[in-house]
């Protein structure tokens, strides 16, 4: 990271994402015609020497063995692997710290006065940084971060925080950057982090109702690099499959995201499905931890 407080060019900043995104755009919507590489370099405006070159730094493989990630085969047989895991992790309680990217997370609810109060009394500080996935908007508060989203290519800075800050209405919000950044240091570069005792909890901050915090919670039991899916999750909060489709309201409505990752949650026939950050990212994210995850195996 630079001076100013931006990744500099040798690292995975926003730029480098936006070109990234744009391959994976073009994958997704052309995978069936089997693109070459130079077809998919030229999506992102570079040579394909050149792209393979940012892919591989980006992501520490090449775009094809990274695009092998992203296929119907492929996430059902994740699907299935992760099963013994997944069952492994919610056996362990949803109740303790959470593994994820190196760091623990531990999750406190607002209570129902607090949930009506939409932050009344509250402080929230919000910034706007760099990270490997595009700028994002991180919000926090003394109890934790509150909200975590994507500055999507068609929207503002201010439409994504007003966005985040839906059910905060009555918070005070104050723009520091210098405040938020510590958080980003520790979630997207956690073996760099010059914040202060990285060793402890990061801790998050969960607005919603009953069954909505107990979906979040459970999303946190998934592992890096493992997919699950709506039905799965109904099934280990103890429901039928029929409370599949409230479990994917749930994880739509999940305001914290990356860290709380409903983007490791897939349909049962293996698509990958929408998300609010805009499709290609669910893409990047998913690919991007098998890739890491396939690494450290």
């Amino acid at each position: 990271m630079n001076s100013d407080g931006r990744w500099d060019d040798e690292s995975n900043d926003s730029r480098d994402y936006q070109r990234i995104a744009a391959a994976l755009r073009y994958v997704d919507t052309h995978y069936q015609d089997q693109p070459t590489l130079a077809e998919i370099a030229q999506q992102s405006g570079l040579s394909e020497f050149h792209f393979q070159r940012l892919f591989t730094r980006w992501v520490g493989i090449s775009p094809k063995k990274f695009l092998k990630h992203l296929t119907l085969e492929c996430a059902k047989r994740s699907l299935e692997a992760s099963s013994s895991v997944l069952d492994a992790a919610y056996d362990a309680g949803l109740s303790g710290p959470s593994r994820l990217h190196d760091l623990f997370v531990t999750t406190d609810a607002v209570t129902p006065g607090e949930y009506k109060a939409r932050g009344q009394g509250m402080t929230i500080r919000h910034g706007r940084h760099p990270t490997p996935f595009g700028d994002c908007v991180l919000l926090v508060t003394d109890r934790g971060i509150c909200g975590l989203g994507f500055v999507d290519e068609n929207e503002t800075y201010e439409e994504a925080l007003a966005y985040l800050a839906e059910g905060w209405e009555n918070a005070r919000l104050i723009e520091s950057s210098t405040e938020t950044e510590s958080y980003i240091d520790r979630m997207f570069r956690p073996t760099e982090s010059r914040a202060p005792r990285s060793d402890m909890p990061l801790r998050v901050l969960l607005r919603g109702t009953a069954f909505q915090t107990r979906v979040w919670r459970a999303l946190l039991t998934i592992p890096p690099g493992k997919l699950t899916t709506y039905e799965d999750i109904a099934r280990r909060l103890g429901y039928t499959s029929n409370a599949s489709r409230a479990v994917g309201r749930a994880n739509a409505t999940n305001m914290i995201s990356f860290l709380v990752p409903c983007h490791r949650v897939i349909r049962t026939t293996g698509a990958i499905g929408g998300y609010r950050w805009g499709r290609e990212r669910k893409l990047a994210l998913i690919g991007w931890e098998a890739a890491h995850a396939e690494q450290a195996a």
